[in-house]
């Protein structure tokens, strides 16, 4: 699976349009940049809003997402770019959205083996913005795309952000 720096994901012979980071695609991500990472990175799992859609159909381990599950994006805590439940004291971002961004969140393996604070959190791949707004870094595409791709992908599988962008 490959993502092109001009925002198209190459998935089984297709061409699926995406949004990506706000700058672009960086080499040298950092946390707050708004560059999705560029590199080869594994799918972790898949989040879903249960009281939204059924569980997507994937290889990949599914869990349904409850309003207390957030993801800590602080690099000061010891929790960075780890999924923990509210209540949390330190800086996180809040997975359950009244918008339907969040409805699907496939967790993207960037900077999790080891974490290492400071060069990026939270990087999903998830549902785009009705304009396909650029995201603060994941990968965005359509509801219906995102839950197709999803069908072939499993842990073997591997994401391929390009660095044509990237300085």
């Amino acid at each position: 699976m490959r993502v092109s720096a001009s925002g198209e994901l190459l998935w089984a012979n297709r061409t699926y349009r995406c949004a990506i980071g706000r700058t672009g695609v960086r080499v040298d991500k950092r946390e707050g940049d708004g560059a999705t990472p560029a590199g080869r990175f594994p799918l972790r799992r898949v989040l879903y809003r249960p009281d939204r859609l059924s569980a997507p159909a994937t290889r990949l381990p599914v869990a349904p997402l409850t309003p207390a599950d957030v993801w800590c994006d602080d690099p000061a805590d010891p929790q960075y770019n780890r999924a923990v439940r509210l209540p949390y004291a330190a800086r996180h971002e809040e997975l359950w959205h009244a918008d339907a961004l969040y409805d699907v969140v496939v967790v993207i393996g960037h900077n999790d083996a080891p974490v290492v604070a400071g060069l990026g959190s939270a990087i999903f791949m998830h549902v785009a913005g009705a304009d396909y707004r650029p995201t603060e870094g994941c990968v965005a595409l359509a509801r219906q795309d995102l839950l197709e791709v999803l069908v072939g992908v499993g842990p073997d599988t591997v994401l391929e952000i390009g660095a044509a962008a990237a300085r």
